[in-house]
């Protein structure tokens, strides 16, 4: 069947996270979105696993369902809609169907090779049983309990142990491996290679995440992750968040299925992903923030990876230590690479229809919630309707919006040392001379 799955996430217990990422509104905001299978985050946290116990019960092999008691359907996200179209007959509409697997980032800091070393990776849990088992070992080694993804002075390599004994079957994924700061190749404190990383324990890693800030094609460059399947995730701190990075397989509904999937690295299971446009991402450029500097790999370079104006150092991004370890030009691609799709949110499209600036407005979520009651989720609206069908429900300027999107049609200015992209889909008057074309016709 076909799965979307998103599996790293954060908890209301994770720093800086939405207090409404509960699992019932992840599981309403998952139907939103289309997502069939989301990570839970967070296992390690006390209270987080105590919640995910009380409220979740066994589905398929290896995953989990909200408690049908426990469905809501008039949630705190939508309970002051009166005029939503949401079905709440029986709390199944838009999310009571949705899976949930164990997932949790771990951020490791220690010293190896006469640096310090900041990584964050991801592990996948086939049972509660098993998530409880690594929280016992993690708990002897370091404070657990004082954020959703907790701080531990553990070498990745030790960490990966600690997961392959509790079971065989868990599954580590160094997260987003670009990253400067806290990534396997930051270039703040990561590693050149896995190797480096894990040493005979590399022959345990299958899968990488590309995080926000770059994308398959950018991997592709880099001939040692060919043996890697890659994947990609949201990271969501915030329910409208969700899904902005995701997976899609044709594979059986079950951990083992998923996994399994990931592993074969068959495009036929593993269909592709759904990309952040890595423009957008936090770390895609240099630069320094404070300065307002933003420079590409080659400025970097020829300003010796200083600030044109403080001439303190820049933060350098992911686009420049691809370049610095890639063996392969631009535009290169593997043999039976795994495709992908890029994607700008659905209210993000809609406020720029609007004129509007910001995606979280009143009016920008309620366009929202009644497009996504029309066609069912937002990668439906984002990939699989076509413009035919859109045009006679949507306003003809999201239309538009959505097609470029979807074509590559628009302008981004790269986000840098922790700023986001901006992202322009129209110039200055186009949305009032599409709307007024569409008026005329």
């Amino acid at each position: 069947m076909r799965i979307i799955a998103d599996f790293h996430i954060h908890s209301p217990y994770a720093r800086a996270v939405s207090k409404e990422m509960t699992l019932e509104n992840l599981n309403y905001w998952a139907g939103l979105k289309g997502i069939t299978v989301m990570g839970t985050g967070d296992f390690t946290h006390p209270k987080w696993i105590k919640e995910i116990k009380e409220n979740l019960e066994p589905a398929e092999q290896g995953l989990f369902k909200l408690k049908s008691q426990i469905l809501n359907p008039k949630s705190q996200i939508n309970s002051n809609d009166q005029n939503s179209k949401f079905s709440d007959e029986d709390g199944s509409a838009f999310g009571g169907k949705t899976r949930f697997m164990l997932t949790v980032e771990i951020s490791s800091i220690y010293s190896k090779g006469g640096k310090v070393r900041r990584i964050h990776n991801l592990i996948f849990a086939p049972s509660i049983e098993v998530a409880e088992k690594i929280n016992a070992q993690l708990n002897l080694r370091g404070n657990i309990k004082s954020d959703g993804r907790p701080i531990l002075g553990l070498d990745s390599k030790e960490l990966l142990k600690i997961a392959l004994n509790a079971d065989p079957n868990c599954f580590f994924v160094p997260a987003h491996i670009w990253t400067p700061w806290f990534s396997v190749f930051g270039s703040k404190s990561g590693f050149n290679t896995i190797e480096e990383c894990f040493d005979e324990y590399s022959k345990h890693i299958f899968a990488l995440e590309t995080g926000l800030s770059s994308d398959p094609a950018m991997n592709w460059r880099v001939s040692m992750l060919d043996k890697y399947a890659l994947i990609s995730n949201s990271d969501s701190h915030s329910l409208r968040r969700i899904g902005r990075e995701a997976n899609i397989f044709d594979a059986e509904l079950s951990y083992n299925g998923i996994i399994g999937a990931i592993k074969s690295k068959d495009p036929k299971r593993f269909l592709s992903t759904i990309e952040f446009f890595p423009e957008e991402g936090i770390y895609h450029y240099d630069g320094h923030r404070d300065c307002g500097v933003r420079t590409t790999p080659e400025e970097t370079r020829k300003l010796k990876g200083l600030c044109s104006k403080c001439g303190k150092a820049v933060t350098v991004g992911v686009m420049s230590r691809v370049e610095e370890l890639a063996d392969r030009p631009e535009g290169f691609k593997p043999q039976n690479a795994i495709p992908y799709k890029n994607m700008v949110p659905l209210d993000e499209i809609i406020a720029e229809s609007f004129g509007i600036a910001s995606a979280t407005s009143k009016k920008v979520q309620e366009e929202f919630k009644n497009i996504v009651a029309e066609f069912g989720n937002e990668v439906s609206v984002l990939f699989d309707m076509p413009r035919s069908e859109l045009e006679v429900k949507i306003k003809p300027e999201i239309v538009e919006g959505i097609m470029r999107v979807r074509e590559g049609r628009l302008r981004i200015e790269p986000g840098y040392d922790g700023l986001y992209g901006k992202v322009k889909i129209f110039e200055e008057g186009e949305r009032k001379e599409i709307s007024k074309q569409a008026s005329l016709f």
